[in-house]
């Protein structure tokens, strides 16, 4: 009995934000059958990961990018301030040369593409737990030859010139949202989130917010068709 104690006192605390159901069901039933892991909770929405993150203090949360209510990256960040002690691994369907380092650079330890096996996100849940940073050799390579070699030096997407915030933005207009509903989940105000569209306008060379809106529903269909024809092979 004594042996049990010690290890539900061992064991990780897992903590999943994410508002796809399915997403989170199938992360506690991994983490519970890991012996050095347990399942504490989960939310669907930013604000709600918030105060339980708050309350249970977890070791790990992973969060998703896209959710209902905020942005993922905001929310990496808020935990990171309101519990210094837990780490963030984000797990999402967007490409992590789109998002890995952004997410890093937010204060998440992890970064996971959707695409893969549960079993990575794991293993990024224990490096996160040693305080390690868990990336793809693609992208840890990326990153590291981005240093070695200069910014300047290395193959660039458009979207790569954003700000985090600008991103949030151009992805969330990429979702269909209306200006008022990025406002609304990124609690800004109409004419920061305009400025933050007109920014990305001008940074991927488009001559208008209709060929911006073009442009970001096309990249971001992108990226859940790549997600798709990984599931499907």
């Amino acid at each position: 009995m004594n042996a049990q104690n010690s290890n539900s006192r061992e064991s990780l605390r897992i903590f999943v934000v994410d508002d796809h159901p399915a997403i989170s069901e199938a992360l506690r039933d991994v983490v519970e059958n890991r012996l050095d892991m347990s399942y504490v909770g989960s939310s669907r929405t930013a604000a709600d990961a918030i105060k339980k993150v708050e309350e249970l203090q977890p070791d790990i949360a992973v969060v998703d990018i896209s959710l209902e209510d905020s942005h993922g990256l905001n929310l990496v960040q808020d935990i990171r301030s309101t519990a210094p002690n837990t780490q963030v691994v984000v797990f999402s369907m967007y490409d992590e040369v789109a998002y890995a380092e952004r997410a890093i650079r937010a204060g998440a330890l992890g970064y996971v593409m959707k695409s893969e096996s549960t079993d990575r996100v794991m293993e990024a849940i224990r490096s996160a737990a040693k305080g390690e940073v868990y990336l793809s050799h693609r992208m840890a390579s990326r990153i590291l030859s981005k240093v070695v070699r200069g910014k300047g030096k290395q193959p660039r997407f458009a979207v790569d010139d954003l700000t985090d915030r600008e991103m949030s933005v151009f992805q969330m207009l990429g979702q269909g949202l209306s200006v008022q509903d990025i406002t609304d989940r990124l609690g800004l105000s109409r004419k920061t989130v305009e400025t933050y569209r007109r920014r990305a306008k001008e940074k991927l060379g488009l001559d208008s917010v209709s060929a911006l809106l073009q442009y970001a529903i096309q990249w971001n269909q992108g990226q859940v068709s790549e997600k798709r024809m990984i599931e499907d092979e």
